[in-house]
């Protein structure tokens, strides 16, 4: 019990205290064949606890540096792919600004109001024909405003869908 006091007083944890007093026992009855003490047993006892506790307190030292440095970098992470979606988003609303007004009217009503094609053309007074022909040229006009982000349209929708 001397031995987890003393630990005790290095680790300020009882738990961990003993399971390193428990450890050098071990290493002791392991290696009982080929280990020798040139000191009293007691100064070995205590120096192998010493030795246990710092090498603890520099591996919990370790481990929390890498914990914070992980966190760090999925912040980061998460930084860089909020803005990523952002810029997006923006280039996106851009792109529909930039579509004649009716063409983009009858995109808003399809995309943003989910709205089926013989409902935009009953609302807006127009065939059918005339909503598929505007839907198609908004959509040619996107993609062709929108080609060089499609990389980063893809990456993001994969992590959504992820």
């Amino acid at each position: 019990m001397a031995l987890v006091n003393y630990a005790n007083t290095i680790l300020n944890d009882i738990e961990e205290s003993e399971d390193q007093v428990q450890q050098i026992y071990i290493m002791l009855w392991e290696k009982r064949a080929i280990i020798e003490i040139h000191t009293s047993l007691r100064a070995f006892l205590y120096k192998a606890v010493h030795n246990a506790c710092l090498n603890k307190i520099k591996q919990q030292k370790v481990r929390s540096e890498y914990a914070k440095e992980i966190q760090l970098n999925n912040n980061s992470d998460y930084q860089y792919e909020k803005l990523e979606v952002n810029e997006l988003q923006k280039k996106i609303d851009n792109a529909i600004d930039l579509l004649p007004e009716q063409c983009s009217k009858i995109f808003k009503m399809s995309r943003f109001e989910q709205l089926k094609y013989q409902e935009i053309a009953d609302q807006l007074g127009l065939s059918i024909k005339t909503i598929e022909n505007q839907m198609g040229k908004a959509l040619k006009i996107l993609r062709e405003q929108l080609k060089e982000y499609l990389p980063l349209l893809i990456i993001c929708l994969t992590k959504i869908v992820s």
